[in-house]
């Protein structure tokens, strides 16, 4: 499979190995857990502005931001192309003073492998979801 582009020399957008799946973010070379991949500033949209975005495609790529959960934030970086998993190797932390996400690795990953994050915040938190998980 072809890469599509590059986050670093080390971590790639392709698409997923896995049916049903779009793009996923992958590491070319084996990481140790507490690996931090990614720091992405994110934009936050206000209660009002989250109605509206999810009537729309961009509902599968904003993240809950808050507190109280009641914005959302559309992350500039490459966060939105994780794809999730109910035990992930990845984990997604929000920094909600510098409007951040940074991305980083709960467990080791081998080289090749698709990095996952749980879209339910905590890496291995088994809520079921939104959509069905393939």
């Amino acid at each position: 499979m072809k890469s599509i582009s590059f986050l670093s020399d080390d971590v790639f957008v392709m698409k997923s190995r896995k049916k049903g799946r779009g793009r996923g973010m992958f590491t070319k070379k084996a990481l140790p857990a507490n690996t931090t991949i990614e720091i992405s500033p994110v934009v936050v949209l206000s209660p009002e502005e989250r109605k509206h975005v999810e009537k729309t495609l961009l509902h599968n790529y904003i993240f809950e931001w808050g507190t109280d959960r009641k914005q959302c934030c559309v992350a500039l970086g490459y966060v939105s192309l994780y794809n999730h998993a109910y035990v992930s190797n990845c984990e997604y932390e929000m920094d909600f003073r510098r409007q951040l996400i940074t991305i980083r690795t709960v467990q080791k990953v081998k080289a090749g492998e698709e990095l996952l994050i749980n879209y339910n915040g905590e890496w291995n938190n088994e809520e079921e979801i939104w959509f069905d998980v393939r």
